[in-house]
């Protein structure tokens, strides 16, 4: 891990979240979302007559459902320093220059760099299992940590 964050957490006394509470709390975000797409589409899922049909109303709507994510993980990342996984995992997203919640600009750019990361096979999360500092590629380029409450 990189010296500069090691000394910043030892200062802070935190500690970095867990893979296994970052991906409760990814698991939780996923479920969240889907089920607002699915209230969202509930007119045409119920009128669908078979799965074929349920796969392609859900791939018509692919651009909306990334946007909303994007518009998800950056509010609440800016507005509480967590996703409402994250909140009920009890783990928060802090900008490593200043240690608080990242303002607007990381915000975006960590939930624009998630949703390329999950396109990309998750290979930005995949990242973070072998980074020191358990940093995926979103939290990479908006300087960002997870770390415990």
């Amino acid at each position: 891990m990189n010296e500069e964050i090691e000394k910043i957490l030892r200062r802070e006394e935190i500690t970095l979240a867990s893979t296994r509470s970052r991906a409760l709390a990814f698991f939780i975000d996923e479920m969240l979302l889907s089920i607002l797409l699915i209230v969202a589409l509930w007119d045409s899922f119920s009128a669908a007559n078979n799965v074929e049909e349920m796969i392609n109303l859900t791939n018509m709507f692919v651009l909306e459902y990334m946007a909303m994510k994007i518009i998800y993980q950056a509010f609440f990342t800016m507005k509480y320093g967590a996703s409402i996984g994250k909140i009920v995992m009890k783990i928060r997203v802090l900008e490593i220059a200043t240690m608080n919640y990242p303002n607007v600009l990381s915000s975006l750019n960590r939930a624009i760099f998630r949703v390329i990361s999950e396109m990309l096979f998750y290979l930005g999360f995949l990242w973070a299992f072998f980074d020191p500092a358990r940093q995926g590629w979103h939290d990479k380029t908006a300087k960002t940590l997870v770390v415990n409450v």
